[in-house]
């Protein structure tokens, strides 16, 4: 009866008491932490830390190849102009029949000249002063193209002071590649220089850069950004006009100007005349011809020689007079050097063969049968042409397909070539009592 009774007897159903004890039970549950995986904690944040230097490196590089190419695309750059220099030029001398004033009209340049009245002329002080101020007049026109190169390195005395030391030359606007300006000038200045800069015409500066040397002649091109210099300071200077140093009438008795450091001081000028055209100075792969004056002038001195028209005939080079004569003004004449002067302008290494040679006089064509081209007579010891197997009193008739008829025209040849270029000489040999031709394979080393 009593399980009967309990079996009858309904549960009791669940009051909001005991649901909210249910709850609150369930919050003072203790929840516990999941424990920290340092070693995979450490490798996630170590390859985070490679995938951002990884990015990094990827975006830098992307930077720095790509950024030239669209700064180009964006704001192309003008390549530098390859610079040529103008025409052989004739000395335009004024001769004595240029001062005669031209007819007024037809009838009188048609009529029979009036007979020859020969007059004594004694002429002033005041037409000498005015002489010499016409003389001045075309060097100040020409010292336009002149600069003064200042090249400065750092020295130390015996106390152990440093102290700066500078060293002066002159040197000629020879053309601008419509970037830069670009000068010629004495190499030794500039070369050991820690720091270059020119002085123009009108007292204003710049800082210069070497552009090119020649180590066989001394010389070297320098470079001015045209965009360091102030349009005023442009306007002032010029670009030098180079005449005729092989002029076929002759230079002999030509008067001249001696400008730039003739004297060894600054803007210093002199007047004279040339004396002599015939020394040859023979250098490797070259012949230049040696202008001499009768300017006497420092056997330092430095510059260029002009004509009565402006026009450079020559680089001041000191040294090229004999022992007696070693105070007057010698210059290495323009024409030869142009191609020297090119080949620098263009930033182009010198290329060398190693020879010295000279033309065959047209009387030993015709009388011994020696071929016209580059007579050798000398090699430099282990250089390309040693090492080719060129020979003292080869003639070289052709380099490549260019005809050699001169040892200009080899020179000529070979400016137009740069180091470590394979070239096909074509050279005549004697051989007993006859010229034998022969090809040779020769590579072009560095002039050093």
């Amino acid at each position: 009866m009593e399980e009967k009774g309990q079996e009858g007897k309904k549960p009791r159903p669940e009051t909001v008491s005991d649901t909210a004890g249910n709850d609150i039970a369930f919050i003072k549950e203790k929840v516990k932490e999941r424990p920290i995986n340092r070693r995979k904690l450490l490798k996630r944040t170590i390859l985070t830390a490679s995938m951002a230097v990884m990015f990094g490196l990827i975006a830098c590089f992307t930077f720095l190849v790509l950024e030239p190419v669209f700064s180009n695309w964006l704001h192309p750059e003008e390549e530098p102009e390859t610079i040529r220099l103008q025409e052989e030029a004739v000395n335009e001398e004024m001769l004595p029949e240029d001062m005669v004033v031209e007819s007024e009209s037809e009838e009188e340049a048609v009529a029979p000249p009036p007979a020859t009245v020969v007059e004594r002329v004694e002429m002033s002080v005041s037409d000498y002063q005015k002489l010499y101020g016409s003389l001045y007049e075309v060097a100040q026109e020409a010292s336009k193209c002149l600069v003064t190169v200042t090249g400065v390195t750092s020295e130390v005395d015996w106390l152990d002071t440093p102290y700066e030391n500078r060293g002066q030359t002159t040197g000629l606007i020879v053309a601008e590649n419509g970037k830069e300006l670009l000068i010629l000038t004495d190499k030794e200045v500039v070369e050991q220089a820690e720091n270059t800069h020119v002085t123009f015409c009108d007292d204003t500066f710049a800082a210069a850069a070497m552009k090119q040397s020649d180590p066989v002649m001394g010389l070297a091109v320098i470079s001015v950004n045209l965009d360091a210099l102030e349009e005023q300071t442009r306007e002032n200077i010029s670009i030098a006009q180079l005449g005729n140093s092989n002029s076929k009438g002759g230079l002999l008795a030509m008067p001249v100007i001696a400008l730039g450091r003739p004297l060894g001081m600054a803007d210093s000028v002199a007047y004279g005349m040339i004396t002599s055209t015939e020394t040859i100075l023979n250098m490797m792969d070259g012949n230049y011809r040696i202008l001499t004056t009768d300017i006497y002038g420092s056997e330092k001195g430095s510059g260029i020689l002009i004509n009565l028209s402006g026009q450079v005939l020559g680089i001041i080079r000191q040294g090229g007079s004999g022992e007696d004569a070693r105070n007057l003004i010698t210059a290495l004449g323009i024409s030869d050097l142009k191609n020297n002067i090119v080949k620098l302008s263009n930033g182009q290494p010198m290329a060398s063969l190693g020879i010295y040679g000279t033309d065959v006089p047209r009387e030993i064509q015709e009388s011994r049968g020696v071929p016209a081209g580059a007579y050798i007579t000398g090699i430099e010891m282990d250089s390309p042409a040693m090492v080719a197997g060129i020979q003292s009193g080869d003639v070289i008739v052709k380099m490549g397909t260019e005809e050699i008829t001169s040892f200009g025209d080899y020179n000529q040849a070979i400016m137009t070539l740069l180091p470590d270029t394979e070239v096909t000489l074509t050279v005549v040999r004697q051989v007993q009592d006859e010229y034998q031709e022969m090809t040779v394979d020769v590579t072009l080393s560095a002039l050093n």
